[in-house]
């Protein structure tokens, strides 16, 4: 999600929507889990997306990003560079590639969205130490989504973090509501001010992706309009989970088991 300025306006959902938020979620989180699994030394993005797509559809669910906006895929595909949005295609991964697959599945009206980010082997140090930091970030920010907590408690875990491993936090692109759209109010940052922003309160869903770069923060968008570059040419993992806030806690709503 690209981030806008105007105020936003927050749809809450209600427990019977809360459940079918997670049925989407559950389905999505399986067949990322499926692709992900997946991930070797010869396999294209394009068998990726197709065994992503098998998936959802065998679940009883549609895969949310064909035709979204455009889009032509199950899966996006991000290697190496690639921060997000990268579309499938022939391309064969090698050892050492990193790669994040971002997946959405709508069910019964309800869209769960959730991204990994996976080392081909044999991992360098230096990837290795971007993925696992990355995924700590999604932990971190899952923590503050809490009643009372403010957005900009969410953003500030993520970013303090990043950055005390001297990575960079992307800023073009952030997290979002969630619901019966895939992408709605709010816009959830990767960096900002801890108790600041819109306050947290029950039934808010939220898509959180720390977007990290092993080097620059600075990206930029390659000529076929979607795929999201690191300008310095620096790797960059992304992690994602759809979550709701509940009086009990974050209830993470893609995991897949």
């Amino acid at each position: 999600m690209v981030l806008g300025s105007k105020r936003p306006t927050v749809e809450l959902k209600s427990k019977a929507e809360l459940a079918a938020m997670r049925r989407a979620g559950v389905i999505a989180g399986r067949a990322l889990r499926e692709a992900a699994d997946a991930v070797k030394p010869g396999v294209s993005t394009k068998e990726l997306d197709k065994i992503a797509e098998a998936s959802i559809r065998k679940a009883g669910g549609i895969p949310t990003f064909i035709g979204y906006r455009g889009y032509p895929a199950t899966i996006c595909a991000s290697v190496n560079e690639e921060v997000v949005h990268g579309i499938p295609g022939p391309r064969k991964l090698k050892p050492g590639d990193v790669i994040g697959i971002d997946i959405a599945a709508t069910v019964d009206g309800f869209v769960g969205d959730t991204a990994v980010t996976v080392i081909v082997p044999p991992a360098a140090p230096k990837a290795q130490l971007l993925v696992d930091v990355t995924r700590q970030c999604l932990d971190a920010a899952i923590q503050k989504m809490r009643v009372g907590n403010r957005l900009g408690d969410i953003g500030f875990a993520v970013q303090q973090l990043a950055e005390s491993q001297k990575f960079g936090v992307v800023r073009d692109f952030v997290g979002h509501g969630i619901g019966r759209t895939m992408h709605e109010e709010p816009p959830v940052p990767n960096y900002g001010a801890a108790g600041t922003g819109l306050r947290l309160e029950a039934g808010m869903v939220l898509a959180i992706e720390p977007m990290i770069t092993a080097g620059d923060w600075q990206v930029k968008v390659l000529r076929d309009g979607w795929t999201v570059v690191t300008e310095d040419g620096s790797l960059a993992a992304h992690f994602e989970h759809t979550i709701a806030v509940t009086e009990d806690g974050p209830l993470v709503m893609t995991r897949p088991d």
